[in-house]
Order: structure tokens, then C-alpha cells, then sequence
């Protein structure tokens, strides 16, 4: 069953006090990883865009619903296969994602969910990444979301949104980077050389000159493979 059916089907379900992906309360021994989990919460809950702590709780979650999967009273329950695991655990981090995507600071979170509905959602991960880029003034948000589409063989979203929400003259350069690349894929390379044009913008010249000359390079090695150039 695919990531989103299995979402909507756990929706439906009734009500209950537990969240998939948050720690439950117990009687028993606190786990090793309690403490740490704690820890990354109150660290994402000052900066929910802290990459490395969101990796390390989702790594926490990820293994807790992909231990909890086969968890039943049925000894005669099948064991879980590792889709099911892996199945569980995406679920958990999808929960993990929205519980956070919900402090409207919030990019990070939503690029992660976006990863996960990359595949088949198509129309929910553009919205998801469109409002991540729109909650980040610094252009890291739009770097991570134009690199997603274009693992995702979606180089010509990724020139929309790119092109709908870059600001060379405030936004990090390695966005013109993942356009430039992004055209390139999409057989587009005067688009290309304008995301290298637009590179004149940015305030540190000198900064960027090395880049301009790498992608300049580029996109004279894909002219010479494109019909037509």
C-alpha cells in the first residue's frame, strides 16, 4: 500500500489519545533514547528548522514505529515484512513532520514531508514546498526544495518554483546552482545562462565568481550534447 493511502486510511480511523511518532506515556523503565528525544524536542521547539536534530528525532521515531509495527497480542499474527516496517516508520516521520510544520517558522519540516510525498503526491508536495520557500527569507528552504524536484526527475517543477520565488539579491547563490542544473536537465539552457545572468544581482561579486564560471561551463558542455544550440 503506498505512503498516502495508508496516511488517509490511519486518518479514519477513530480518535485516540496517542500520536503516531510521539512519545507515549509508560509505566515502564525510561528507553536510552528518552532523554536524548527529549532533548532534540526542546531543541526543535526554539528552531524548527534545526536540520541535524530534526534527523536525529526522526531517526528515534523511525526506529520506535518500525519496532512497534509487529507489536500484538496475536501469536499468530504474520510478522511484519520490511515494507511494512518501512511503511510504519515513514508514517511516523510524516506525523513528526506535520506535529512541527505547525509553528509557522516552520520550512524544514515541510520539506521532509514533501520527500515523502514526492512520488505520489505530486499537486501536495508542489503546495508543501512552495509554503516551506515562502517561510524562508534566506533562500536555504528554495535550495533544498529545487534539489528535491530534481532528484525526483521533476526539473521543470523545479524551474517554476524557482523562478516564482528566487531573489538573487538576498537569497543563498546555490539556488542559481540547482536552476542553472534544473535547466540544463529540462534541455533548456538559455534559461540557464539568464539563472547565471541573474547572478549580477548579488551583492558579493566576488563571491560568486566562481560559481558563475562553473555553471558557465556547464551549460556550454550541455549546449554542445542539445539539438539545436
Amino acid at each position: 500500500m503506498a505512503l498516502l493511502p495508508r496516511l488517509r486510511q490511519l486518518i479514519r480511523r477513530p480518535s485516540s489519545a496517542s500520536r503516531v511518532g510521539a512519545r507515549r506515556p509508560t509505566k515502564a523503565a525510561r528507553r536510552g533514547d528518552t532523554l536524548h528525544e527529549d532533548a532534540l524536542r526542546s531543541m526543535l521547539s526554539d528552531d524548527p528548522n534545526n536540520e541535524r536534530a530534526f534527523r536525529a528525532l526522526a531517526e528515534i521515531v523511525r526506529r520506535r514505529a518500525a519496532e512497534s509495527s509487529g507489536s500484538t497480542d496475536d501469536p499468530l499474527a504474520a510478522e511484519p515484512t520490511p515494507d511494512e516496517r518501512e511503511r510504519a516508520a515513514d508514517l511516523a516521520v510524516w506525523a513528526l513532520g506535520e506535529e512541527l510544520a505547525g509553528n509557522p517558522r516552520a520550512w524544514y519540516p515541510l520539506i521532509e514531508i514533501a520527500r515523502l510525498s514526492v512520488r505520489d503526491d505530486h499537486e501536495g508536495t508542489l503546495r508543501r514546498l512552495t509554503t516551506a520557500v515562502e517561510r524562508d527569507p534566506s533562500g536555504k528552504a528554495l535550495v533544498d526544495a529545487l534539489t528535491l524536484l530534481r532528484g525526483a526527475g521533476l526539473p521543470v517543477d523545479a524551474l517554476g518554483l524557482g523562478v516564482g520565488h528566487w531573489h538573487p539579491r538576498d537569497h543563498d547563490p546555490e539556488v542559481a546552482r540547482q536552476l542553472v542544473l534544473a535547466a540544463i536537465e529540462a534541455g533548456r539552457p538559455l534559461d540557464a545562462k539568464q539563472h547565471i545572468m541573474a547572478l549580477d544581482l548579488y551583492p558579493d561579486q566576488a563571491a560568486v565568481a566562481g560559481l558563475r564560471t562553473e555553471l558557465a561551463h556547464l551549460v556550454a558542455e550541455a549546449e554542445q550534447t542539445i539539438p539545436g544550440t
